[in-house]
């Protein structure tokens, strides 16, 4: 399957917004968009036109779609299902989104980005219910318990997210136990638990058309 592997930063600062993509060079003055607040490209200092309003909803799909890492066409079945599921479409995307396991892990913090989350995943350094899982896109459900394997916990890069934990706060719909490497899906997030600023209507309607 096909996958972006090209500079990230450069992604932040076309969408002109911090998608923390790197981890902890996001939080630090190193940060691109910080010190370049213009697109990318040998034309991304001109002054930009008016946008039409196909091209803000292209754009906020976009932007969520790379802040979860995911190709068109997995964000296009992903929406999908959101929208064959009860409630409000753009609110059902958002919780299918944050239930993969590469998010929660990173969410937990374990990792220090999604990026970082799936990479770990795939090569089975987490456990679901004490089973390991290489699938990143795995949906959790409430209840579920995930950890680092104990053959896993003397990783530094995974020693390193969880020191850094505490800058970046766990959200209220898990729980983490930071001695054991041990977190616990409470419930599935509320739309006011997701602070990114995200307007979900947009690609509903971009969806829609």
């Amino acid at each position: 399957m096909s996958r972006y592997t090209g500079p990230v930063c450069r992604l932040c600062r076309r969408e002109n917004l911090k998608l923390f993509l790197k981890g902890d060079r996001c939080y630090s003055d190193k940060c691109a968009l910080d010190r370049r607040t213009y697109p990318p490209g040998q034309h991304g200092q001109r002054r930009r036109g008016k946008i039409s309003d196909y091209g803000i909803q292209l754009r906020e799909k976009q932007k969520v779609k790379r802040m979860y890492g995911l190709s068109e066409k997995q964000f296009r079945l992903t929406f999908k299902r959101a929208d064959r599921q009860k409630g409000v479409t753009g609110t059902n995307l958002l919780v299918e989104l944050e239930r993969r396991l590469d998010n929660v892990v990173y969410r937990l913090g374990f990792v220090n980005s999604r990026a970082q989350g799936r990479h770990f995943v795939l090569h089975m350094h987490f456990t679901v219910n004490g089973k390991p899982v290489n699938i990143p896109s795995y949906k959790i459900k409430i209840g579920d318990v995930i950890e680092i394997r104990e053959k896993s916990r003397n990783i530094q890069a995974l020693k390193d997210a969880m020191d850094a934990v505490v800058r970046r706060g766990i959200p209220q719909w898990l729980d983490l136990d930071k001695d054991t490497m041990k977190g616990v899906v409470k419930s599935f997030p509320e739309r006011e638990d997701l602070t990114m600023p995200i307007q979900e209507q947009l690609i509903v309607e971009l969806y829609s058309k």
